[in-house]
């Protein structure tokens, strides 16, 4: 893992430093851009420096805020450790944009143990490192903001992309119950469901995204997920036209778990005499 200064020239913001991963393109890219425009100095994390320094460089000249480039492949345990080490000790940083993901191709009984093993280490342990790395910081000082970058693929087992949905569901579910425990003591979690979205995702598992019937512009999506983050929503939906069904959704969860009776077997499950 590598890491680039600011320019010494820019003063550092009043407001929270936002650490970025999946920097270098796509979604993290915009978000860097956004909350740049907002005054705020941004750490950016992905693999590939060039383009980070390229998007630090015009960030600074174009909002004149502080932007760090650091390398890392969060799918390596090492690299992990040192995003985590940045996120525990730099109190500048309130805001974590957990945003670096990857797909992948093919049925479930067609990819390989390898290909799991890093899917699962980028969407699934990467993102609950990160937070439970700031969380008990920003748990103390009463303030800050987690964004998770999930998928509405998380809520769609039918579209048969199981392994990437299950990771996306585990995100969902993580910011949920991280809400819960959070909330309280003045840290908001935001977890965003975009469906699919103009970036090289796709490219990376060899689908040509122009195939697709309906793809949303990364602008977009950004612009509409950070309404939902001032709105302070627990789960923004970008590409969701009508609102009910997100709390009707929720409402029908709840009332599932209202009906559960722990002590014993519904009637439909017991032995017939």
């Amino acid at each position: 893992m590598t890491s680039s200064s600011t320019s010494s020239s820019i003063r550092p913001s009043a407001l929270p430093s936002v650490l970025v991963t999946g920097a270098s393109s796509g979604i993290g890219a915009v978000y860097a851009d956004r909350f740049a425009r907002r005054g705020h100095d941004l750490v950016l994390v992905a693999r590939d420096v060039a383009r980070m320094e390229t998007l630090a460089a015009r960030l600074r000249q174009a909002h004149q805020v502080q932007v760090e480039v650091l390398q890392a492949d969060l799918t390596q345990h090492n690299d992990v450790a040192a995003v985590e080490a940045r996120l525990r000790d730099d109190a500048r940083i309130g805001v974590l944009i957990n945003n670096a993901g990857m797909a992948q191709t093919g049925g479930f009984v067609q990819q390989s143990a390898q290909s799991v093993e890093q899917l699962i280490a980028l969407n699934v342990t990467a993102v609950t490192r990160l937070a439970a790395a700031i969380a008990p910081r920003l748990a103390a000082a009463g303030g800050g903001s987690i964004i998770n970058i999930g998928s509405v693929v998380g809520l769609a087992p039918e579209l048969g992309m199981t392994v990437y949905g299950a990771t996306k569901a585990f995100v969902l579910f993580l910011s949920q119950g991280l809400t819960v425990e959070l909330a309280s003591k003045g840290v908001y979690v935001q977890a965003v469901l975009p469906a699919a979205t103009r970036t090289e995702i796709w490219e990376r598992v060899g689908i040509d995204v122009n195939t697709l019937p309906e793809v949303m512009g990364v602008d977009e999506l950004v612009d509409a997920a950070l309404v939902g983050y001032d709105r302070r929503e627990l789960v923004t939906i970008p590409p969701l036209s009508v609102a009910e069904r997100w709390p009707a959704l929720d409402g029908a969860r709840q009332g599932l778990i209202s009906d559960l009776r722990q002590a014993h077997a519904a009637e439909r499950y017991r032995p017939q005499a």
